[in-house]
C-alpha cells in the first residue's frame, strides 16, 4: 500500500506571483500592522503605516483597489469585522496576508538587493 504524501510547498516549482512597488508597500505595511495588532489590518491602518514609514501619501482608493486585486490573485484574504459605533455601525474589511504574498515579497526584495549590489563591496552609482 502506497502512502499518500503531501507536496512540500517550499519545493513547489511554481514561482510566487510577481508584485509591483505599490503591492510590495501594501503587503509590507500589512505585515507590520499584523505584527503589532493582528485584528486591525485594514485599509486605513495600512495607509497610515505606509505614510509613517515612507512619507508617501497613497490615495485610499489606490490601496483598496490594490487589495482587491491581490485578493483575486490569492495574496490576501479578507473578512468583515464587527460593526463599531465609531464607524456609524459599519464593519471594517480586515485583511490577512497569505503565504503566497510573503513569498512574493521575499522574491521582490531579493531582486532589489541583487540589483542594488552589495553595499559592503562598495557599490556606487556616482
Amino acid at each position: 500500500m502506497k502512502s499518500k504524501q503531501t507536496p512540500d510547498r517550499r519545493s513547489d516549482p511554481q514561482p510566487p506571483p510577481r508584485i509591483g512597488e505599490l503591492e510590495r508597500l501594501i503587503l509590507l505595511a500589512a505585515l507590520r500592522v499584523a505584527a503589532s495588532d493582528p485584528d486591525n489590518v485594514y485599509g486605513v491602518a495600512i495607509r497610515r503605516e505606509i505614510l509613517d514609514r515612507t512619507g508617501r501619501d497613497i490615495a485610499p482608493g489606490a490601496i483598496y483597489t490594490a487589495l482587491e486585486r491581490m485578493e483575486r490573485r490569492g495574496l490576501v484574504a479578507s473578512r468583515f469585522g464587527e460593526p463599531t459605533p465609531v464607524r456609524g455601525g459599519k464593519r471594517k474589511r480586515l485583511y490577512t496576508v497569505l503565504p503566497a504574498a510573503v513569498r512574493s515579497v521575499e522574491r521582490s526584495l531579493g531582486a532589489l538587493r541583487q540589483l542594488a549590489g552589495d553595499p559592503a563591496a562598495g557599490t556606487s552609482w556616482s
